[in-house]
């Protein structure tokens, strides 16, 4: 991949609240450069002032003709701010960011995805070879507040709704059967909470089982120069997510407390 610029000021061309209000599609105006599934951008419109200093970091979701594609859940300060923008604003955004998923078109592929999770898998499933790739997706909100259709609709996909206790061990439990299925022949990718990214590390590193994970991990910056989201290797060093990762082999990033 060619080297791009790294910072441009965007148009909000729409921000939608999805059937769930805390969940919101944001779209801006094409970036001009390509991305990798797997890679993030950080945000920040100009209008916010002193009031909130720091940009957000996003998967991209996806990106091309139509625009630069942002799914995110309201959090806290910030994601609110951030779903009150309108058409017409501006968002400086500086990306494409990070290392993204590594896959072999040749290999059965599942995705694994949790919650948000699912959004930079959207552009994976779009612009992909769909041949050897499948997903299942665990989800606390009902399935229809999900873009869970855009996968489904090319590629095969199951869905898992936690809503319990039992419900969590059942999808641990159908995690490991995925993730054994595919030792020596296919791999994983994962993206969602941390407790479900140890999870599948784990249950790869046990089966022997090829996988990366996409971190969460909270970031300032989004080059390296702040250390806000550094994450411990499996080497005992300290890395910068937002560089070394967010995608990670599970071979190589240390996850568990």
């Amino acid at each position: 991949m060619t080297r791009q610029t790294p910072c441009r000021e965007l148009t909000v061309l729409s921000c939608t609240p999805r059937s769930d209000p805390t969940l919101v599609d944001l779209l801006l105006s094409p970036p001009g450069w390509s991305c990798r599934p797997g890679q993030f951008i950080m945000i920040r419109p100009p209008h916010w002032g002193m009031e909130h200093l720091w940009p957000r970091p996003f998967s991209i979701c996806d990106v091309s003709d139509e625009g630069l594609r942002i799914l995110f859940q309201i959090v806290g300060r910030g994601t609110a701010k951030l779903a009150e923008l309108e058409p017409g604003q501006k968002a400086v955004v500086w990306g494409p960011l990070g290392r993204w998923f590594r896959t072999d078109p040749s290999r059965p592929c599942l995705i694994l995805a949790g919650g948000m999770g699912i959004a930079p898998f959207i552009m994976m499933a779009r612009t992909g070879n769909t041949e050897n790739l499948r997903m299942l997706f665990g989800h606390r909100l009902d399935l229809r507040h999900y873009p869970y259709d855009e996968i489904a609709g090319r590629i095969p996909s199951e869905a898992m709704q936690q809503k319990s206790p039992e419900d969590i061990t059942a999808f641990a439990q159908v995690l490991s059967e995925r993730i054994r299925a595919l030792a020596g022949k296919g791999q994983v990718l994962a993206c969602g909470p941390e407790p479900m990214l140890r999870a599948v590390r784990r249950y790869c590193l046990e089966h022997g089982t090829d996988g990366q994970v996409s971190l969460e991990n909270r970031m300032a910056c989004g080059v390296g120069a702040c250390l806000g989201c550094v994450g411990k290797t499996t080497a005992g060093e300290y890395v910068q997510s937002c560089v070394h990762g967010p995608a990670f082999d599970v071979r190589d990033i240390d996850l568990e407390v």
